[in-house]
């Protein structure tokens, strides 16, 4: 890893007022940890550590750091860590750790993959397992990511630890049999599949759901047909009504026969 040029000055804030405010006039503090010397409190430029994380393929960035009124013109250090804000994502602090040039080092590097899996044309899902590989090296050997060729991967296939090609001089630490990246089986058709088979409707449900739709519709007409019974009862009573009305001019009759007789 190429180291870049990084220019800091001593920082006597520490409260955080005094923070905010320097973060206010355009500064980021930091602060610098090492074997060799005490750590520091220190502060960079908000547009040039912006300029140098952006530039950088990840946050492993080896700095020549030179700080203002120090008694060493550079020291060697790795950015480890950087704390953005969780709204706007601007730098808030960089914790900065020295190092030597012939001693090695200890970093997570992430990683990356190149290719498109065989496995993926034919329908699986290639799956990220690990996302940062632990590595050894000196620090300008460190490496800013590794790179995984995962185009020969088919259905079923996975990348091991063991199988990781290591730039050179660097180490790859962990569990040699640990699964950085794997083809699955394509999921999304055993799941359908069965979703499709319980919504479709069976035959039998199909014939069940007409016959009672027929017995409904026979159950709507019932009482259309009861109301024809009903409108028969009324036609057969009227004939009974005039039957009685007729009965009456008989009983009316009746007296001008008896009439009849007196006379």
């Amino acid at each position: 890893m190429k180291s870049v040029a990084l220019k800091a000055y001593p920082r006597s804030q520490v409260h955080h007022a005094e923070v905010k405010k320097l973060r206010a006039s355009g500064r980021v503090p930091a602060t610098i940890y090492g074997r060799q010397a005490k750590p520091q409190n220190l502060e960079v430029g908000f547009d040039e550590i912006t300029d140098l994380l952006h530039s950088s393929v990840s946050e492993n960035v080896l700095v020549d750091l030179s700080v203002e009124n120090d008694a060493r013109a550079n020291r060697l250090a790795l950015v480890q860590e950087v704390q953005h804000h969780p709204l706007h994502g601007h730098v808030l602090h960089v914790d900065l750790h020295e190092v030597a040039a012939d001693e090695k080092v200890t970093v997570m590097v992430p990683v990356e993959t190149v290719g498109e899996p065989i496995g993926v044309k034919n329908g699986g899902t290639l799956d990220h397992v690990v996302f940062k590989l632990r590595v050894r090296s000196l620090p300008k050997d460190l490496p800013a990511q590794i790179v995984i060729d995962v185009a020969a991967l088919d259905i079923g296939k996975s990348v091991h630890l063991s199988e990781v090609v290591a730039p050179a001089g660097v180490e790859i630490l962990g569990d040699k049999t640990r699964t950085v990246v794997t083809v699955a089986a394509p999921r999304a058709e055993e799941e359908v599949a069965p979703a499709a088979a319980a919504a479709a409707p069976v035959a039998g449900e199909v014939e069940m759901t007409k016959e009672k739709k027929e017995e409904g519709a026979e159950g709507a007409a019932a009482p259309a047909g009861k109301g024809e019974k009903g409108a028969k009862g009324e036609a057969k009573a009227a004939p009974a009504g005039d039957k009685k009305g007729e009965a009456k001019p008989e009983a009316e009759a009746k007296p001008e026969a008896k009439g009849k007789k007196k006379k």
